[in-house]
């Protein structure tokens, strides 16, 4: 149902900086993990032409779940933005993955999250605001309340919900105002 170019972009853009040696089970995994389990069954998913996307294990996978692979060219025009949020990815996983750099699978959930709940200048507001229309709660104000979380905490379920709906319809328009920035 839906498409998901960048997380793959972004996926083999790191593992081309980051690990020389591709292997098609760990290309498969991520994609059933990161992808399928967490946004549901794509129609089609687009990829180079590299030999990690092109096999066997990645013919069952899509026979399984029932979507189709298409090829980019070679050489597609973009507009440089996942490019840049590809070196981003890479410099984050950059930090913290082992002097191996072996474990990268293993640490970009950790480095997505980070990215996506990191005030971003360009936007005014963070990834996750501009997708869930609040901001994250993290478990540090949970353990040492901020003024929002305290407040709250002291609403009726009926005020709760009056301050959502506010929250939706104010959503919109923060979404076109960092489109707009862009």
């Amino acid at each position: 149902m839906y498409t998901y170019l960048q997380p793959l972009t972004a996926f083999r853009s790191g593992l081309k900086q980051l690990h020389s040696k591709v292997k098609k089970e760990t290309v498969v995994n991520f994609i059933r993990i990161n992808i399928i389990f967490r946004y549901g069954v794509p129609w089609y998913i687009i990829t180079n032409n590299g030999m990690p996307f092109y096999n066997k294990s990645m013919d069952k996978l899509c026979a399984q779940f029932g979507f189709k692979q298409h090829n980019s060219s070679m050489y597609t025009t973009t507009n440089g933005l996942a490019e840049a949020f590809n070196k981003t990815l890479c410099n984050l996983l950059k930090k913290i993955v082992s002097k191996s750099k072996r474990d990268w699978h293993e640490k970009i959930g950790k480095a997505l999250w980070a990215y996506r709940t990191t005030y971003r200048t360009a936007t005014q507001a963070t990834p996750y605001s501009l997708v869930y229309g609040v901001e994250v709660v993290l478990s540090l104000e949970s353990q040492i309340p901020s003024i929002c979380f305290t407040v709250q905490e002291g609403l009726t379920v009926k005020n709760n919900a009056h301050l959502r709906l506010e929250e939706v319809e104010v959503l919109d328009e923060r979404r076109l105002e960092a489109q707009q920035q862009l």
